[in-house]
């Protein structure tokens, strides 16, 4: 991923938010500096070589599951996978209580009310997909509706997609007015913004991006929706995690991080909450603020715990496929 973004179309976007009511977003845009891919890259590489053991290990995989959103978000998806993945999103291992419940899980409109009545009252929230997922590409007025359903129907967070072309065209004024809108039609319910990274094509737009997210009332940025290649990638996540951090020092509002897709082994979760403590510190460290969304990981994870306790692993069959 290149990090330069052609400085006439920023500078043109810029200038259009010169609009009272998108002055402060821009004067916030125009203190964003240029990425150094060379030192992100770099330094996600060093903090991925980080190791941990035995009880620091067990700690951060049992903070791993307690942070995943589960997800199916398939065209056929029915009932009964759904409430076999709530399941499993209740408990896990149903074999060891002592395997924490996940955060979330995250299905698509239609399947709300089916996830509702399988949790209920086990604490894990029901998220749901919306404004168009996973291409944005709708008018506002049907990506509203969308939303205003979905909280209707129980949905405790919306994951939106932000509409890519008229970011990538420089409506950034579009882009934001569109987050406000939808946060706006949340009500009580937390928002997630999908930036999808992969379709960003640099840093410096997803340093922006997220960003402009931010700045328009996102509880959460999210890297991807799971449909683009690449999806979550180390480096990408630091970027974003770096603009947390610096919207969280000139605002003092603390926004949350979920990357999505791609991220399959507990190795890999254990990077990446290395690299959110060593970015954004301890107070991070939740599931108020940070998520994985997650298909295949939950498994991998309990199988490491389980050879960690135990000194063997467990075969890839034991556990439930989701």
């Amino acid at each position: 991923m290149s990090s330069t973004v052609p400085a006439r179309r920023t500078d043109r976007a810029l200038r259009d938010l010169s609009a009272p009511r998108h002055q402060a977003l821009g004067s916030l845009l125009g203190r964003v500096w240029a990425v150094d891919a060379v030192g992100v890259e770099e330094r996600a590489a060093s903090l991925a070589k980080r190791s941990i053991k035995k009880d620091a290990k067990l700690w951060a995989l049992d903070l791993a599951i307690r942070m995943m959103d589960l997800t199916t978000l398939e065209g056929k998806d029915t009932p009964g996978k759904v409430r076999a993945l709530a399941g499993k999103a209740r408990r896990p291992d149903p074999t060891d209580p002592s395997i924490p419940s996940v955060a979330a899980l995250c299905v698509y409109p239609n399947m709300i009310p089916t996830a509702v009545e399988a949790l209920r009252g086990s604490g894990v929230k029901v998220a749901a997909v919306s404004t168009y997922f996973p291409s944005g590409q709708a008018p506002l007025e049907v990506k509203l509706d969308d939303v205003r359903a979905a909280v209707a129907l129980g949905a405790d967070e919306i994951d939106m997609v932000i509409d890519r072309g008229a970011y990538l065209a420089g409506e950034y004024a579009r882009v934001y007015d569109e987050i406000v809108a939808v946060k706006e039609a949340c009500g009580d319910a937390h928002l997630k913004v999908i930036l999808e990274t992969g379709e960003l094509e640099t840093y410096d737009n997803v340093r922006r991006a997220s960003v402009l997210a931010m700045a328009a009332g996102a509880d959460f940025i999210k890297t991807s929706t799971g449909k683009v290649q690449p999806a979550a990638t180390l480096p990408v996540t630091l970027v974003m995690l770096e603009a947390i951090r610096d919207f969280y020092q000139q605002t003092g509002r603390a926004v949350g991080m979920k990357p999505a897709g791609g991220i399959r082994t507990a190795k890999e979760a254990i990077s990446y909450l290395t690299t959110l403590y060593e970015t954004l510190g301890p107070d991070w460290m939740t599931p108020d603020r940070f998520r994985f969304g997650a298909s295949s990981l939950l498994n991998d994870v309990l199988m490491q715990i389980r050879k960690e306790r135990s000194g063997r692993y467990s075969g890839g069959d034991y556990f439930t496929l989701d």
